[in-house]
């Protein structure tokens, strides 16, 4: 699943005061994903105090949730020109620069920070650990390093001990949960000590949610973001996240129905607060989902010059994806295009690169032009799959299937090895599946030699199925011997028979390979005690077989013939 827009919240670790408040009331519309309504709170606490940094630094974090890059950096900018020595601040700049591609400009920011505030600042530990965690190209264990040094008290003096809140340990969890594999437990476990803080944080659960999802226990997943709801009607990210759960296309969470509902709980929870784009989105979406595409098309169209340039993204993709659906392929052929052309090749993100496969997949009637189409399809589901550093296996498997829709043999077998190769088997439960697949579509692609290793290895793998790698590693060496001349076959197929492949395999239009293949190697041996053995396997399952018939005449014609000759013989 696409993990959206980032829950940035580092919150009630604030001073005590009239102004402390009014940047709390700021955090509290963070934390409910209130990004407009925060915005409009801390301008105006920026505009009483313009020397309050933690003003300007969650200012920005808003700006960023509304997606405006330009208006985040501004201020944090702003910020610093009236509080200079700012780490806070430092740190907002140093979030920019990893949304650049600069980690080493970013983390020479976070650094001075963190030395600044000799990382007992939790609000720059937070901040610092967060960036790390949800942007692309983020060092996660960078952010599980700062997070443990806040929160560790060891040799400190009494009155510099560190008094943990509930929004660390979210923090240290976000850490672990991004570190993936075994730290799944660590993070479930740090989410766990927020709520003996704040037994009513709704994210602390929510997260426990984002853990279970990432190791496939769905239901667990859905129960807990439902749990967060239930804990706090009010939390609008717990909607969200169920909204977002409903519109991955797999088999076991794609629910339009179930998308539309949440997301119309979200927008009557969060009201206003999300932003007047992020509604109209939102309300476009709704209609998309109920297969309204006209009117997604219209509120799409409406918005979509008022849009801010990093917002801009998500608008062309549902403008593109509601005229492909309607079957409009050139105008939304059109959208994506322009909008790819504008924003270049490295801000494109994966579902641009889907839609993009999916246009060009479309059939056209100048075969010239498909073979073109064809190309590009291949090459932005490609980018698509791997424009994510986090490896998906229903992505990879959903990019395996497409390149056989498409008859890409070739494509398809490499992804399906990519199944089975970059992942281990407990992120991948299909292995035996994505391998069988991956040797077949290597015989379809004529890459026989692959085909013939990939089997042997099913073979040697799975030795409960051990009949079936030998059967189709018979295959493949027969398709690489088609007149059966050289026998390359003969050995997978007699190893078949012996472990007694024919009671596993038994399927008559299956058997009938190996069969015709014995028989002929063996006629052309001119064994005919043992090509007898295997035409009676063939007629058994075939008695009019035309290659039995074939031969028969055949070998009738060289029994005349060589009765003959003799009689000619006798005559000179």
């Amino acid at each position: 699943m696409n993990r959206r827009k980032s829950l940035i919240v580092a919150l009630l670790c604030v001073a005590n005061g009239a102004m402390a408040q009014s940047v709390e009331d700021g955090l509290k519309d963070l934390y409910y994903g209130k990004y407009e309504t925060a915005k409009q709170n801390l301008e105006k606490v920026v505009a009483a105090k313009p020397t309050e940094d933690k003003a300007y630094y969650y200012l920005g974090i808003a700006q960023l949730g509304l997606h405006d890059d330009a208006g985040a950096a501004a201020t944090f900018q702003k910020g610093l020109q009236a509080v200079p020595t700012s780490a806070l601040l430092q740190t907002g700049m140093g979030r920019l620069d990893l949304m650049k591609g600069d980690a080493a400009a970013a983390k020479q920011k976070f650094e001075a920070a963190s030395t600044a505030t000799e990382g007992r600042d939790g609000d720059v530990a937070r901040a610092i650990a967060d960036a790390n965690t949800e942007i692309k190209g983020g060092d996660r264990g960078y952010a599980l390093s700062v997070m443990e040094k806040l929160l560790n008290n060891e040799g400190r003096k009494k009155k510099q001990i560190y008094n943990a809140t509930a929004a660390d340990y979210i923090e240290l969890g976000d850490a672990y949960r991004y570190l993936g594999g075994e730290n799944g437990g660590k993070a479930i476990t740090s989410y766990d000590k927020a709520l003996e803080l704040d037994q009513n944080n709704a994210e602390a659960v929510l997260k426990q949610g984002l853990v279970n999802y990432n190791a496939k226990l769905l239901q667990d997943a859905v129960n807990d973001w439902t749990k967060a709801t239930n804990m706090d009607p009010n939390y609008a990210p717990a909607y969200y996240e169920l909204y977002q759960f409903y519109i991955t296309p797999t088999k076991a969470q794609l629910s339009l129905e179930n998308a539309a509902k949440y997301l119309e709980k979200y927008m009557e929870v969060v009201g206003q607060g999300a932003g007047k784009l992020e509604n109209e989105y939102n309300l476009a979406a709704i209609a998309f989902y109920r297969k309204d595409y006209d009117a997604a098309i219209n509120k799409t169209k409406a918005v979509l010059p008022q849009t801010t340039e990093g917002n801009k993204g998500k608008f062309v993709r549902l403008l593109t994806d509601a005229y492909l659906q309607k079957g409009d392929t050139t105008t939304g052929k059109q959208v994506i295009e322009e909008y790819a052309k504008s924003v270049g090749d490295a801000k494109l993100q994966a579902n641009d690169y889907k839609l993009l496969s999916a246009i060009y997949q479309q059939h056209v009637t100048d075969s010239a032009q498909e073979v073109v189409n064809d190309s590009l399809a291949g090459l932005y589901l490609e980018k698509y799959a791997l424009a994510d550093t986090a490896k998906d296996v229903e992505k990879y498997r959903n990019v395996a299937e497409t390149f056989k829709n498409m008859r890409d043999f070739k494509r398809a077998a490499t992804w399906y090895g990519k199944l089975v190769s970059d992942f281990t088997d407990e992120q991948n439960t299909g292995k035996v599946q994505d391998m069988f697949f991956k040797g077949t579509w290597e015989i379809y692609a004529k890459e026989y030699d692959k085909a013939d290793s990939t089997w042997g290895a099913f073979a040697a793998k799975y030795p409960t199925n051990e009949a079936l790698g030998t059967y189709w590693r018979g295959r493949a060496n027969m398709a690489k011997d088609p007149e059966a001349k050289s026998g390359a076959a003969v050995p997978y197929f007699q190893k078949f028979f012996e472990i007694k492949g024919e009671e596993k395999v038994n399927k008559p239009a299956q058997l009938m390979f190996p069969y015709q293949y014995m028989m002929i190697y063996y006629y052309n041996k001119d064994d005919q005690a043992n090509m007898k053995i295997w035409m009676d396997k063939v007629l058994s399952i075939d008695p009019n077989n035309a290659t039995v018939k074939a031969i028969q005449e055949n070998l009738e014609n060289k029994t005349k013939a060589a009765a003959v000759k003799p009689a000619q013989g006798n005559k000179k």
